[in-house]
Parts: C-alpha cells; sequence; structure tokens
C-alpha cells in the first residue's frame, strides 16, 4: 500500500515558493501541480503502489495515474520536515469506475501559476482552521476517521 513517509522530492520551500507557492480552491475540482511536483509525486505514488503488488490501468480522463483496486491507505503530503498533512484514500483515490480508482491529482502544467492548488475533493471532511493573526493554518485528516463530517458541525454557536 503506498504511503508516502518521506520527503517528496519537489516539495522543497524554496521551488515551491518560486512557482506561486501553495492555495487553497473550494472551485478547483482537484488538487493540481506543477508539473515537476506532480511527476516526483506520482512517481513515488506508482512505486509504492507497484511495490504493494497493486495492478495498474489506463487512465481515465482528467487522471493520468489509476489503478484496478483501491491502493492507499494513507498518503503523507510533506511540504517540509515540521508540518504534514495525512490524506486518506477518500481523499486521494477517485472511483471512476467499478473496480477503478485513480490518483486524484492533475498535473497543471509547467507554467502553472501556483506549485500546488489543493482542490475541493481533497478538502472534502478535513477541518481547516484559519488563525489570521497569526498567520497561520490549521487542519485535520479525514473527519470521517472521527465518524463526522464537516455537515455535522455547528460553527454558530
Amino acid at each position: 500500500m503506498p504511503l508516502f513517509n518521506q520527503q517528496v522530492p519537489g516539495f522543497s520551500a524554496v521551488r515551491l515558493s518560486s512557482k506561486g507557492g501553495t492555495k487553497i480552491s473550494t472551485i478547483t475540482p482537484f488538487t493540481t501541480l506543477e508539473s515537476s511536483v506532480y511527476n516526483s509525486l506520482t512517481r513515488v505514488f506508482i512505486n509504492d503502489a507497484m511495490a504493494a503488488n497493486a495492478t495498474r490501468v489506463t487512465g481515465v480522463a482528467p487522471f493520468k495515474i489509476c489503478f484496478s483496486t483501491k491502493v492507499n491507505n494513507g498518503a503523507v503530503i510533506r511540504p517540509d520536515e515540521q508540518v504534514f498533512w495525512r490524506i486518506f484514500e477518500t481523499n486521494a483515490m477517485v472511483p471512476v469506475a467499478d473496480g477503478v480508482a485513480c490518483l486524484g491529482f492533475l498535473d497543471g502544467g509547467l507554467n502553472a501559476g501556483s506549485a500546488i492548488v489543493i482542490g475541493g475533493y481533497q478538502l472534502e471532511d478535513n477541518l481547516l482552521q484559519f488563525d489570521l493573526v497569526s498567520s497561520r493554518l490549521g487542519f485535520t485528516s479525514s473527519l470521517l476517521l472521527r465518524e463526522t463530517s464537516c455537515d455535522s458541525f455547528n460553527f454558530r454557536s
């Protein structure tokens, strides 16, 4: 089972800032990565999946990396050594057909405005807390692991 438990090449702070950094977008359906970041991520993912005897199948648009079975217990995205966000299968793999799931990250090309645009599918059922005073962002892993979801929260009290 692919598990990114090491820093993925291409996620260095210098490289990301030179490509416009990272954005969070609720209107972008799937996380879109600048090509060098996408290639680094998918290379690690494919190697781990193949080591776990997953069967790769033809991509299904708009996805390029697809498998005949669900192959992921959890992927860890590590922008640096101090911060990481564990993305579980429900937010990493997109079911596209009976028995086929695709890695839900897209190649944004070489001239992407941002190195990473985190899309709605990866944000789904993750709670984000914006601390504007401290310029910090806090985030959970999937709330589904806590047997809840974002629609269960009462944000008015």
